[in-house]
């Protein structure tokens, strides 16, 4: 097992996915993008997201199983419900959760982005240990990845219009970027 450190962060469960690959050797890191997902959709707890980041969906499970059982998929976080970090990618490496996708017209967003997954939907509110959650990793992956700027938080909609929504609607940005602000107002000034 990996010890906690710079790409695996301590405190939260692991479970190393094999959809993941080595970045670019000339990638840098800057952007971070927030994703919604639920298996079966809709439907919130058990394994199947974990399955499905591990390759061992059983595609008999559930009939929409049958459609994605074959994908391989991941990022490099999970939060589900009741606030759970679980982390399936080290944060140097290459996550595969962004597919077909741009940025501030650079494409392949996989290469330069941590990827973070909600469970939730698009139109189901997110919870409260879900956003704390989410502020406390935002802030972790920036004190390694400090080029991450706010503006640089991104929904999956938005490395991927009209082919993807997520977060979605539910998703209170203005909530997430508020808590994000007074995390960082009450951490000591990092000296140079």
């Amino acid at each position: 097992m990996t010890p906690p450190g710079r790409h695996w962060l301590g405190g939260v469960r692991r479970e190393p996915s094999p959809n993941a690959d080595e970045r670019p050797a000339d990638a840098d890191v800057d952007l971070l993008v927030v994703h919604n997902i639920s298996l079966p959709p809709g439907e919130f707890g058990g394994g199947h997201i974990r399955d499905l980041f591990l390759n061992r969906l059983d595609p008999a499970a559930h009939p929409y199983f049958a459609a994605i059982a074959e994908l391989k998929v991941s990022a490099h976080l999970l939060v589900r419900r009741d606030g759970e970090v679980i982390q399936f990618v080290a944060l140097d490496r290459r996550a595969w959760h962004a597919g077909q996708s741009s940025f501030c017209g650079r494409e392949r967003c996989n290469d330069f982005s941590i990827g973070i997954e909600l469970e939730g939907t698009d139109e189901t509110p997110f919870t409260s240990a879900q956003y704390t959650a989410l502020v406390d990793l935002t802030v972790r992956i920036r004190d390694i990845y400090p080029q991450i700027a706010d503006d640089r938080i991104v929904g999956h909609a938005d490395v991927a219009p009209g082919r993807k929504t997520d977060p979605g609607p539910a998703f209170d940005w203005r909530r997430y970027r508020r808590l994000l602000l007074a995390t960082a107002a009450r951490r000591p000034a990092r000296r140079s």
